[in-house]
């Protein structure tokens, strides 16, 4: 049976914040960008808000139909490292940081160590998050919601390009295609992530 996906508009914005804030309450990263469980029940829900804004206003959020899942892509053409970098002489990670968790730095360094390692000289698609429901996950909702990006990609001739934050979350990825491009990047006192970028496939998309 397939998975109905539609494009997210303003009117989905709080039911996107609530699916992703379930869905990374336990993520490595959001666990170290929130250390505490408690503390991050109070905040983090700010930082996925903050995510899905950016991303409804220049991306697009692909929403499966029943609310369960949905993943944040934006288009990033060459020269652009695609995390809301210093643009007009703003900072956006130091905005960042201070509308969501001023006293947290690590909302403002996540932000900044991740597009350092952004690949620049190709446009790409990006993925920024992807969010299953805890009680969803493993039904490859996931699977289906990059699947329909991916197949565009291929016929594009287009790259992809994404963060993994687990091992497992790897393994997801090179089945779809992406390898690991670079070293991963340690974020201080936490956990690995993982660049990965993949190349279009010309014969279309895997059977």
């Amino acid at each position: 049976m397939g998975v109905a996906i539609r494009t997210a508009g303003g009117d989905d914005r709080e039911l996107v914040v609530r699916l992703l804030d379930e869905a990374f309450q336990d993520d490595p990263v959001s666990s170290w960008v929130f250390p505490g469980a408690e503390y991050r029940r109070r905040t983090h829900h700010r930082l996925m808000a903050a995510f899905t804004d950016v991303t409804l206003a220049e991306g697009r959020v692909d929403l499966v139909e029943d609310g369960s899942a949905c993943a944040l892509w934006t288009s990033v053409p060459a020269g652009d490292p695609g995390h809301g970098a210093e643009a007009e002489g703003e900072d956006e990670f130091a905005e960042l940081r201070r509308a969501v968790d001023p006293d947290n730095e690590r909302v403002e360094l996540i932000g900044r160590l991740t597009a350092g390692v952004h690949p620049q000289d190709r446009a790409h698609e990006y993925l920024w998050m992807i969010g299953v429901v805890p009680g969803r996950q493993g039904e490859g909702l996931g699977t289906a919601l990059i699947g329909s990006v991916l197949d565009r990609c291929d016929r594009e001739a287009r790259a992809a390009y994404l963060e993994a934050s687990s091992e497992r979350s790897v393994r997801l990825y090179r089945r779809l295609g992406f390898e690991p491009t670079g070293e991963p990047l340690r974020l201080p006192d936490g956990p690995l992530m993982y660049p990965m970028w993949r190349e279009p496939r010309p014969s279309g998309p895997q059977g």
